[in-house]
């Protein structure tokens, strides 16, 4: 198995990572409770991050095959 990925698997993560900052963003505004609004905030967090992170991979593998 290739460790290299295409920049259409990392497209397609991302916008599976997308959807679910989408559905959860959803999901605060629809909450109630401090609780829950917390556990929502550091889900989308923790998406945001993952985002994040993919996309440095996504760049430095871009740049890899460029250069």
């Amino acid at each position: 198995m290739s460790t290299s990925r295409t920049a259409r698997s990392y497209d397609a993560e991302i916008a599976v990572i997308r959807e679910n900052i989408r559905q959860l963003m959803e999901q605060a505004a629809a909450s109630s409770g401090a609780a829950n609004e917390d556990l929502l905030a550091d889900r989308i967090a923790a998406q945001e991050a993952r985002l994040a992170a993919l996309q440095q991979q996504m760049d430095a593998s871009a740049a890899a095959r460029a250069g």
